[in-house]
């Protein structure tokens, strides 16, 4: 299935950022907000306790599966937001290279952000994201 998201990006902007700089989706799309995917198994248990990559990628793990409930895959986000708790930086590029790897080529707008504490007792890591079909 196509994707119905474009990314744009532009040569008068830095092409540092691991990521394209906007994103839109065609009249008509279904846009679907998704809730922040956390590091929970299916008993609700934190995955990876001290381990900023292993959470990432269960938070990915999760994400995809709400995307294939919502009729979407990872090709249909629109942009992310990774919410890392830590004020070191080191700890942000360890979350944000699972994500990043896993979207692929589809290199979505996204913000990285650390930040002093995330909801469940030992996460590190969230992903919220935004996603659009045509239906």
């Amino acid at each position: 299935m196509p994707t119905s998201v474009e990314l744009i990006r532009s040569a008068r902007l830095s092409s540092l950022a691991e990521y394209a700089y906007a994103a839109t989706a065609p009249v008509g799309a279904r846009l679907i907000f998704l809730a922040g995917a956390c590091p929970l198994d299916q008993h609700g248990n934190t995955v990876g306790r001290i381990s900023y990559e292993l959470q990432a990628s269960k938070c990915v793990e999760n994400l995809i599966v709400v995307l294939e409930a919502a009729g979407a895959s990872l090709t249909d986000v629109i942009t992310t937001r990774v919410l890392v708790a830590t004020t070191n930086q080191n700890d942000l590029i360890q979350a944000w290279d699972v994500v990043r790897s896993a979207f692929g080529s589809h290199d979505v707008p996204s913000t990285l952000m650390g930040v002093t504490v995330l909801g469940y007792t030992d996460q590190l890591v969230e992903i919220e994201a935004v996603a659009a079909v045509l239906d």
